[in-house]
């Protein structure tokens, strides 16, 4: 199948910027990531294609070759799976201030992949970071539920000793069993944990066919989480210890979930205050009046409109917005009211129209206002 072009497959002009491709991309991933469509080839592939083209459009070497010269242009610079490193490396990044060094280790696998921090040198098991998509209505109230982790734990086969049935360990030769080695530089040396052995200061014989010398072995579990009322996207939950394994014994890493929020079709959020649009007749602004505005937990409240309202106006329903964490206190609610036009009117209402206008008299040579007013 015929590639597609990358700014029409993130949704966006030639000249957009970082910040609006970011945006894009993160719309689509949220939309087809593998965790959400579980088993849509259709899904995945959109996946891969949107990270693709973030990859290329965010790189300031690759977005102008391609500009130039299309996809002839980045021949020989990667394109074609390598390209999710650079994408979910920024992707991190933007989570997490602290850059993580791996990336999701089963980017396409079943369940919620994850990705994890570097392994420390006292043999505690590595963090795991995973994503959890929820709806904007869960972030506002709160829910229950449960997620799939991928994770690491000391191999069945082997004990977590890494050997072959009969094996053994051996002391490194590398490092001589210190685990350190000496990285001569200029006129100094350096010191860093031994590339061969890992920093264990054994290295294994003949390893176990079940982890490949590793120990370890991936498994799955289920853990409960509780999202607390008035979340907002990328709020994080550390659960200590529910990582990845340690060796010989060292204490297991924590799992570190990040919550995402899909936006709603009707409702935005800024902080504590919820915002919303909904339409009014023309005598509705001219004379006031109440309307009833069904919120996202199904209640209903009343928002009176006062005789006069303009188009556009904000009205604030106050305490009924997000909850802020912690406390028992609420934002608020602004509505904007749209005054419609009626396109068609029926004789008896352009009769009325007519008188009301003659009464009115308005006047047929309006002076222009500053566009600073209409904002």
């Amino acid at each position: 199948m015929a590639k597609r072009d990358y700014y029409e497959v993130l949704g966006i002009s030639k000249t957009a910027d970082k910040e609006e491709i970011k945006k894009a991309y993160r719309r689509l991933a949220l939309k087809y990531h593998p965790d959400r469509n579980p088993g849509n080839k259709e899904a995945e592939e959109k996946f891969k294609e949107a990270t693709e083209a973030y990859d290329v459009l965010c790189d300031d070497q690759k977005r102008p070759l391609y500009d130039q010269y299309g996809f002839a242009g980045l021949d020989g610079m990667g394109q074609g799976g390598a390209q999710y490193s650079h994408a979910f490396h920024d992707f991190s990044d933007d989570i997490f201030s602290g850059g993580f060094g791996d990336i999701f280790s089963r980017l396409f696998g079943g369940g919620m992949g994850g990705y994890s921090r570097r392994q420390p040198d006292d043999g505690r098991g590595r963090d795991i970071a995973q994503e959890l998509v929820i709806s904007f209505k869960d972030a506002l109230y709160g829910t229950k539920t449960d997620i799939r982790v991928q994770h690491m734990e000391t191999c069945s086969s082997c004990h977590g000793s890494g050997c072959a049935p009969g094996a053994s360990r051996k002391t490194c030769p590398s490092c001589h069993g210190t685990g350190r080695i000496s990285q001569p530089i200029s006129f100094i040396s350096m010191e860093q944990t031994c590339p061969t052995c890992g920093g264990m200061g054994m290295v294994v014989e003949r390893p176990c066919a079940a982890c490949r010398g590793t120990g370890m072995e991936a498994k799955y579990k289920r853990i409960s989480l509780t999202i607390p009322a008035g979340v907002d996207d990328g709020y994080r939950i550390t659960i200590p210890r529910q990582g990845n394994s340690g060796k010989n014994g060292a204490p297991a890493g924590d799992l570190i979930v990040v919550v995402r929020v899909e936006p709603h079709e009707y409702f935005e959020r800024e902080g504590a205050n919820l915002y919303c649009a909904v339409p009014i007749s023309m005598t509705q602004a001219a004379l006031g009046g109440t309307i009833v505005i069904t919120l996202l937990d199904d209640s209903k409240i009343d928002l009176k409109i006062p005789a006069g309202t303009p188009h556009g106006k904000l009205l604030r329903i106050r305490g009924a917005g997000v909850v802020v964490r912690g406390t028992s206190r609420k934002g608020d609610l602004y509505v904007k009211v749209l005054v419609q036009v009626p396109e068609r009117i029926n004789s008896k209402q352009k009769q009325l129209l007519e008188e009301f206008m003659a009464i009115e008299n308005p006047t047929t040579d309006p002076k222009p206002v500053p566009l600073s007013s209409l904002r």
